[in-house]
């Protein structure tokens, strides 16, 4: 197995409301492997989102540690790239000008910056759309030009919040696929948050199923299928219900939650 790039080392997460402190996390322990592809599972509010923001070093544990390639996180940096939902583009530049911003910005020179744009445009199905601007794109389309300026930086790791969540079946298919071939050549890490099922057993080698609040793992469970995955196979089907089974529990117990403290009120 190859070495290991993050580690998630006792991480707590307390945040503080008005009335109360509310404990988002709640002992989070991971080794995740150079190159591996890990999603993180679980129902709404159970902690996914939080978790990758703190690997991002956007928001930092209340106790514990994350480390990445032996360094500390205690602030965002470049060895990790985000990809969030709502795909975060500049809207005054074109398709080029947002992959091409992180680069200038790095101070990289104007022949490597033309070169690795045209490549990942090319790459990702944009060459064509280069001059246009966010707003004449579709939603696939714009997260394709999201994913394109988190790889122009080349940050070993990929963190993913939710990105295909607001597509169509279809494009959402067409993008996964897509994933997973960049994923395969350029050999990333990627931390997936996800809160359907098919997509984390479709993506990933291993998922991390979270309890709901406070988040802590629930299970760890390695996906031993081939790729490309067939979501009518059997195998792909029988995990789909274990894991059905695992999140429907915490749901449960986030509607329990909900009734006791209408109760009370």
């Amino acid at each position: 197995m190859n070495s290991t790039q993050i580690s998630v080392n006792a991480v707590n997460k307390v945040f503080q409301t008005a009335d109360k402190e509310v404990v988002a996390l709640k002992d989070i322990n991971l080794e995740i492997p150079q190159g591996q592809f890990v999603c993180l599972l679980g129902p709404s509010g159970c902690g996914k989102s939080t978790l990758l923001n703190a690997v991002a070093g956007f928001s930092l544990p209340s106790s514990g540690s994350i480390v990445t390639d032996g360094k500390e996180v205690t602030a965002p940096g470049p060895d990790r790239g985000m990809v969030f939902q709502e795909y975060a583009l500049f809207p005054w530049m074109t398709v080029e000008q947002n992959v091409a911003f992180g680069l200038e910005i790095k101070g990289s020179g104007k022949a490597e910056i033309q070169q690795k744009v045209s490549s990942l445009l090319g790459m990702l199905g944009l060459s064509d759309f280069r001059a246009r601007f966010p707003k004449d794109l579709s939603g696939g389309m714009r997260q394709r030009v999201a994913i394109a300026r988190v790889l122009a930086l080349d940050s070993p790791i990929m963190l993913m919040d939710e990105p295909f969540g607001a597509l169509d079946a279809l494009t959402r298919r067409n993008l996964q696929d897509e994933l997973l071939r960049i994923w395969a050549e350029l050999k990333k890490t990627i931390i997936f948050v996800t809160h359907s099922i098919e997509e984390a057993i479709y993506l990933a080698d291993r998922i991390i199923v979270m309890t709901y609040r406070p988040g802590t793992v629930k299970r760890d469970i390695t996906v031993d299928l081939p790729r490309l995955r067939d979501p009518s196979a059997a195998e792909f089907n029988a995990l789909k219900r274990e894991l059905g089974q695992l999140v429907m529990e915490e749901q449960q117990r986030h509607h329990h939650d909900e009734l006791k403290l209408a109760a009370v009120d």
